[in-house]
């Protein structure tokens, strides 16, 4: 098992400015083959936005994704980590906040992600989330 973040985390960053259309976030996801931007005023992150928050906080309350910005939909302030925490610290931060994905901040730049699919692929290599985790994206699934 790993010990810290830095080994079981997705590096590097894709971020979108706060001021970015839905759809030009979900353009970027889409196209990097992601489900979450980070939402970054500079170096600076401001959320984190998903796949389901444009979903669930925009397109199912009727919201022109053309129109509205990332900032309005992300999740502000994201709890964040840094890559030489403990694994044990990200399991702790997910849980106590209800959140799969952490970024990884070191010196105050954002250096990468963790998510809920990294831990279990570090913890229980051979679990069901870690083989979901690991599965090449079928880029047209409906299921």
């Amino acid at each position: 098992m790993a010990d810290f973040v830095r080994e079981v985390m997705t590096p590097g960053v894709v971020a979108v400015r706060p001021d970015a259309s839905l759809v030009e976030a979900a353009q970027l996801m889409r196209t990097q083959d992601i489900g979450d931007v980070l939402v970054a005023d500079g170096q600076r992150i401001v959320g984190v936005l998903t796949d389901r928050d444009i979903t669930v906080r925009a397109v199912a309350e009727g919201i022109d994704p053309l129109t509205v910005s990332a900032r309005s939909v992300c999740t502000p302030d994201p709890v964040v980590i840094g890559p030489d925490d403990p694994v044990g610290t990200a399991v702790a931060l997910m849980r106590t906040h209800a959140v799969r994905r952490l970024p990884v901040v070191e010196d105050g730049l954002p250096v990468g992600v963790v998510s809920l699919a990294d831990l279990a692929v570090a913890e229980d290599p051979d679990s069901a989330l870690a083989e979901i985790g690991r599965a090449e994206p079928t880029g047209g699934a409906t299921a």
